[in-house]
């Protein structure tokens, strides 16, 4: 969920690049901060992911806007975001033991150390694009995707954690079947928003900048509806 928003080609030289727009949605506030790569508390800003997801060009995605949406219902407090995604990975690279799990794990757990007020209100999840060439891949994601909720839980001694995932606006062969499991998934304290129908790029795989925003609105509006007190 690192966001490829605004990712285009430089028609110099055909390398990647993002070209800067930032949204009003996914401007800077200064109660939204984000955990750095050096696991160091900074003002969050576009690109969220940009020392995390270091072999791609990141551009903007649904985090920033989530977090200015969710930050008008709550007073007098900072709130933290965690970046910890990587694109083009596939739920079994999340599993417990694997790195990019590993890595998550010890985030979620340095954002709150130490602070007896601080808290982990939720995860957000939009991953799939990779299981959805391969059929068993496709087959086997509910099973692995409801072993990764049980395990998150676990490891962050969190047995009600909120999370909210994202059913895939677009995949592969198989996307139909991950999607079917993504939305399957019948779990106390697990919500599914949609994003079939949001404008996808010339790649007819990565949301535009305008449905990150959108998404990021979506995803806001699920966490009220659910979980906010």
């Amino acid at each position: 969920m690192s966001g490829r928003g605004g990712v285009v080609k430089n028609s110099s030289n055909h390398n990647k690049i993002w070209d800067g727009v930032i949204p009003p949605e996914c401007r800077q506030d200064p109660s939204i901060l984000r955990l750095n790569a050096a696991l160091q508390w900074e003002p969050a800003k576009e690109t969220l992911h940009v020392d995390i997801d270091t072999k791609k060009v990141c551009g903007v995605g649904p985090a920033m806007p989530f977090a200015n949406a969710v930050r008008r219902h709550v007073v007098d407090a900072l709130l933290g975001l965690v970046p910890c995604a990587v694109g083009g990975t596939a739920i079994k690279e999340w599993a417990r033991g694997e790195d990019l799990y590993q890595n998550m794990v010890n985030r979620a757990k340095e954002s709150v150390k130490g602070d007896q007020h601080s808290q982990i209100k939720a995860l957000l999840w939009f991953q799939g694009e990779s299981d959805t060439s391969s059929e068993d891949d496709a087959r086997s994601y509910k099973v692995n995707m409801e072993k990764f909720i049980h395990n998150i839980r676990e490891d962050l001694n969190l047995p009600s954690l909120p999370i909210i995932q994202v059913a895939l606006a677009s995949g592969f062969e198989y996307t139909e079947k991950v999607r079917e499991a993504q939305k399957g998934i019948d779990l106390p304290n697990v919500i599914c928003v949609d994003a079939k129908g949001l404008a996808l790029k010339e790649d007819n795989m990565h949301l535009t900048t305008e449905s990150q925003v959108q998404l990021g609105h979506m995803l806001a509006q699920a966490y009220l509806a659910h979980f906010h007190a």
